[in-house]
């Protein structure tokens, strides 16, 4: 497959680096460990829940990566849902068994469905998982009405899935944040229902719900087509685990919510008011010399908002806008249609990366080696983020992989990203250079049937 980034430039002294973080480890892995169970400080230290142990896992990938030992940390399955009504397992094996595949050569990785499920209803739409139990949870929007749902999925080693439990929800389920003790509290923004709620996720698979809340608007908002109601569209947890925020692409809003890490009750607070007419989609939030970024993508303009967050004293949070930038860091005039999707951070809080949708802006060589055709991509973008200031700078535009890119999740390590490419049923595994942000090449690949509209990775520590 030819490489439309560019490529990774060569590194030297690698014993060097690895005994020394050999040794970095054996003294500081008791105080490491006690860090990586905890999120950044929140406002009070006295009152800091207990937070789910599937956070834990990707933080120490990211550790020992740092330290030159990226082999600790292998990505072999990855889970992704598609509106076809499936959820796919799928294996990546890699080159001689390498994980560090931004240093290696990708030609004979592969990435094959291991099973399927079609027990998530009839349109899968969220996928997030539990290391701590090994359940999978997924909600179905529920495109018929009148309700969706959220699943608990038993998700063994091996990839099988195996349904424990399920919920009747508002219909339009399409994002989940976790929460609370020992993450048992589920927040879902549900879109075509116009609510949020709380669910409580149980040791057992069992789900109950906790908290809902439903909107309207008075009237229509700037874009009539796509505001006609308050369409949430993410739950967020930030960086204390004190606050759920939830994009409002109806109603140009940044809900949010105080969660009790021990009842899992949402309170309502002020909420954060955006451009009429943006259309708020997803949002992500970094933490860098004690100051808090939250960085908004807005489906509608196309644009990613930077915020500095205050955390004030009466409880709730304030919102100093920094910048208003277009998806792609400048002026350029972006084709009609074009929707801004994904946001996410690099593990290593160093770059900020946005997909866009039905630009077709790349032509790349076919994924079918027998057809010579070129097949149109959409863009992933990466910004490097100043982190005294907040301030983004672009880095790279590279090929999706094909069309469509709803969702991209990437590894602990941060070298691979999982693109789920809607309009083509394809997921793309790219490599990436940590060092650079840069993406590179493409790993492996795999068809999956119907839209496919999310893909996370399973991590073996």
């Amino acid at each position: 497959m030819a490489n439309p980034g560019r490529v990774a430039k060569a590194r030297g002294g690698v014993g060097l680096i690895v005994g020394a973080g050999l040794f970095f480890l054996l003294v500081s892995l008791p105080l490491l460990a006690r860090q990586l169970t905890q999120f950044y400080p929140p406002i009070n230290d006295s009152k800091r829940p207990t937070m789910w142990k599937g956070v834990v896992a990707p933080a120490a990938g990211l550790l020992l990566s740092s330290l030159g030992l990226a082999g600790s940390a292998s990505a072999t399955l990855l889970y992704a849902s598609s509106y076809a009504g499936t959820v796919t397992t799928l294996s990546l094996t890699l080159p001689d068994g390498e994980s560090n595949v931004a240093a290696t050569n990708a030609a004979g990785a592969t990435l094959k469905a291991v099973s399927s499920s079609t027990e998530c209803g009839p349109n899968p739409s969220w996928l997030a998982l539990d290391y701590s139990k090994s359940f999978l949870y997924c909600l179905d929007e529920g495109w018929a009405g009148p309700y969706g749902g959220v699943y608990t999925f038993s998700a063994p080693d091996e990839g099988s899935l195996s349904l424990l439990n399920k919920l009747d929800l508002i219909q339009g389920p399409v994002s989940i944040a976790q929460y609370g003790v020992e993450g048992h509290g589920l927040a879902i923004a549900q879109y075509s229902g116009s609510a949020v709620s709380a669910v409580n996720a149980g040791s057992e698979g069992e789900l109950s719900l906790v908290f809902n809340e439903t909107y309207a608007l008075a009237g229509p908002g700037t874009n009539p087509s796509r505001q006609e109601a308050p369409h949430p569209h993410q739950a967020i947890l930030d960086p204390t685990s004190s606050y759920v925020l939830v994009p409002d692409l109806g109603a140009d809003l940044v809900r949010i919510y105080r969660a009790n890490a021990k009842t899992l009750q949402l309170t309502p607070i002020a909420p954060l008011a955006v451009t009429p007419g943006s259309g708020p989609r997803h949002g992500v939030f970094t933490v860098a010399r004690r100051k808090t970024y939250f960085y908004l993508v807005s489906e509608l303009t196309n644009t990613i908002t930077g915020y500095e967050v205050i955390y004030q004293r009466n409880k709730t949070l304030g919102f100093n806008e920094l910048f208003t930038i277009s998806t792609h860091g400048d002026d350029s005039e972006l084709p009609s249609g074009t929707g801004a999707a994904e946001i996410a951070i690099s593990p290593d809080d160093r770059f900020l990366i946005v997909s866009s949708r039905w630009e077709n802006s790349f032509n790349i060589p076919n994924f079918d080696s027998s057809n010579s055709t070129e097949i149109p991509s959409d863009p992933i973008i990466t910004f490097s983020i100043n982190r005294g200031t907040g301030a983004l700078a672009k880095v790279q535009e590279f090929a999706a992989g094909g069309r469509g890119p709803r969702h991209f999740s990437l590894n602990a390590a941060g070298d691979l990203a999982a693109v789920a490419l809607q309009a083509d049923g394809r997921v793309v595994v790219i490599a990436r250079d940590v060092e650079t942000g840069e993406f590179q090449d493409y790993v492996a690949h795999a068809s999956v049937e119907g839209e496919v509209n999310a893909v996370i990775f399973r991590e073996e520590f």
